[in-house]
């Protein structure tokens, strides 16, 4: 890190040679809100801009090949284009409280459009892989203006389901195709040319955008009931570029997260193009597309980015590509978030590659980055590392009713909660605000954690039961729900199972009725034709006698989780071989991991140990959860 970031009021000067301890003491005489120099995403970006016009914003890869001539957009043409977006939608009515939503895969037009939209009015980027009934929600919540999406040439499948829910719409008055011919008196605009009519170097309607006024809505949460809707402020969202600018700054970034996922949209997209950045943006599928990771190196090579980010399944998946002769030495760091990164692979990136790996944690709601594992500190893998600067957190105990009671000790855990210019100011629905924050300021996280005593978050388990499959959150009450609807269901619950490449995979336990009968296929068939999103199907049904059951009847997750994950090992181990070699595993709770799986191994002589224990380790570190060898 070689000058401060440039959205902070000291853009030009050198930074002096201070450790982050030093900067940090440095950063307290001045509040964030004094020393940043960008109001708004729109400001940030053009100041990215101003760096040098002519350097790539973007550079397309349509089939994320290494050999092909990208598609490249200059930041001169990219603020052009934003300008011309928010120009678009201000002439179809959008202002500062309207809503334009995307229904878009990774193109260029998709990074302009969002931007624009938040300099016109609010932005709502929302995964079009999602079932039309599930989008509809959204959009109904949202109060979509605008929305923006494929025509019926370029993008069939999400078209269809446009045609299927853009009558559901009341607030809706304009749909915008790419790539294709609009229907005005049907409500369709094309694209490009609404935009191609619209000045390029200025805002048409003059809007003066405070840090305050609301820049997005984001997605999070479940597929059933009123959609939780995350509102960014530019504040939060300018916070979160001006964070990563300072602490993991970059040329050039290989681009693969969807817009729709606060990781794509702001710790790459934004901090990137505020930095005067490019980035490569590996087709319309990004690491979705099989070329994307199977070409990994040789588009480092190429490319020649300081930082390789990603998903923990995208880090993971690399690591089965053979760096073969291509040069990867640009890499500085490997950071990943969205879900924890195994010790093992992070562990190999260390050995392998001579870098760091640089964990990184937050949610949509702390507009996503809020601690990490900070470069010139000592790192420890598997923690989080800490705040960014400017930023708090504290693990916490609350009472049955989700209160404050008071603060974790060191090494206890508890609730994590965050606090710090990135947070949200709350949810678009009122009703789910409750609980959402344990004081005023500071959001619950949903995850448990521990503070070791040097102040490093340790992410031991979840408080809410969301499943995190492969950064993709799933929550589990909707197939619970449709469970309960099969008449031989007595009752239901879904939790994590822990999984080498996903992280974590959504399985079923059921409890059948008195006299009745169903076997886990029929009940998989019977989720997979109700549930909203493909990613929420569970791999497995696990019919049991008796549900686990608290001392006041509700469903006893960990106990459920503990024997989804003795499942899981026991099946990983069952090849495991040796003369007279017995193996059990158990799982349990554990003060200091949340929990542990331990592997009993009997009988093999002394000597014979060591190769067994080195097989255990290799199949199982992969695993999120940590494992234990225990002979006797």
């Amino acid at each position: 890190m070689t000058q401060f970031h440039l959205l902070d009021r000291l853009i030009g000067a050198q930074r002096p040679d201070l450790s982050t301890d030093a900067l940090l003491r440095a950063f307290e005489a001045t509040p964030y809100d004094e020393r940043i120099a960008a109001q708004s995403t729109y400001e940030a970006l053009q100041l990215g801009a101003a760096l040098d016009p002519d350097t790539p914003a973007l550079q397309f890869l349509p089939n994320a090949d290494p050999g092909e001539t990208p598609l490249t957009i200059t930041y001169r043409e990219f603020i052009a284009g934003i300008n011309q977006a928010a120009n678009l939608f201000d002439q179809l009515g959008v202002g500062a409280g309207d809503v334009v939503s995307f229904l878009l895969p990774l193109l260029p037009e998709s990074f302009t459009s969002l931007f624009g939209a938040q300099a016109a009015g609010i932005a709502n980027p929302v995964n079009p892989l999602l079932e039309p009934a599930q989008i509809a929600d959204i959009l109904r919540a949202a109060n979509t203006k605008v929305l923006v999406t494929m025509s019926a040439q370029a993008g069939p499948e999400i078209w269809a389901k446009v045609e299927r829910i853009r009558r559901e719409l009341p607030a809706l008055k304009a749909v915008v195709v790419l790539k294709g011919e609009g229907n005005e008196a049907d409500g369709v605009y094309g694209y490009e040319q609404l935009a191609a009519a619209q000045p390029p170097d200025r805002l048409r309607g003059g809007r003066r955008i405070a840090a305050g006024d609301t820049a997005a809505f984001f997605h999070t949460g479940g597929t059933t009931g009123m959609p939780k809707l995350v509102r960014h402020t530019h504040r939060s969202e300018v916070y979160q570029a001006w964070l990563m600018g300072l602490m993991l700054p970059g040329k050039s970034i290989l681009f693969g997260l969807p817009l729709f996922h606060v990781g794509g949209a702001l710790t790459q997209g934004l901090a990137t193009f505020a930095m005067g950045g490019t980035a490569v943006v590996l087709s319309p599928a990004g690491w979705r597309n099989p070329n994307a990771v199977r070409n990994v190196w040789r588009l480092v090579q190429r490319y020649r980015p300081r930082v390789f980010g990603g998903v923990p399944t995208v880090l993971a998946a690399a690591l089965n590509v053979p760096v073969g002769d291509a040069d990867v030495s640009s890499i500085r760091y490997c950071s990943g978030g969205g879900s924890a990164i195994p010790v093992a692979v992070a562990r190999t990136y260390v050995d392998q590659f001579k870098v760091p790996v640089l964990e990184v944690y937050g949610m949509t709601e702390t507009a996503s980055v809020h601690l990490m594992s900070y470069p010139d500190r000592p790192l420890r893998l598997g923690s989080v590392g800490h705040p960014g600067p400017y930023s708090r957190v504290r693990v916490v105990e609350l009472d049955g009713q989700g209160r404050y009671e008071r603060d974790c000790g060191v090494n206890e855990i508890g609730v994590v909660a965050m606090q710090g210019p990135g947070v949200f100011p709350g949810y678009l629905s009122e009703a789910h605000n409750r609980n959402a924050f344990i004081e005023p300021g500071w959001v619950n996280s949903g995850d448990l954690g521990r503070l070791d005593e040097d102040g490093y978050l340790w992410i031991t388990g979840r408080a809410k039961d969301v499943i995190i499959r492969g950064g993709h959150n799933v929550d589990p009450v909707a197939i619970e729900d449709i469970l309960f609807q099969h008449p031989a269901v007595a009752f239901a619950a879904v939790v994590g199972q822990p999984d080498v490449y996903a992280g974590e995979l959504p399985v079923a336990y059921v409890q059948l009725r008195a006299q009745a009968q169903a076997d886990p296929a029929e009940l998989l068939a019977f989720i997979a034709a109700r549930t909203p999103e493909r990613a929420a199907n569970p791999v497995q049904v696990y019919v049991i006698e008796a549900m686990p059951l608290t001392g006041v009847g509700k469903v006893f997750k960990p106990q459920l989780r503990w024997d989804a994950a003795q499942r899981k090992v026991a099946q990983m181990l069952a090849d495991l071989q040796a003369p007279g070699l017995d193996v059990a595993v158990s799982v349990a709770a554990h003060e200091v991991h949340g929990s542990m799986i331990t592997v009993h191994l009997r009988a093999p002589r002394d000597g014979e140990r060591e190769p067994i224990e080195r097989e255990v380790h290799r199949r199982l570190d992969p695993l999120v959860m940590r494992h234990e060898i225990a002979w006797g």
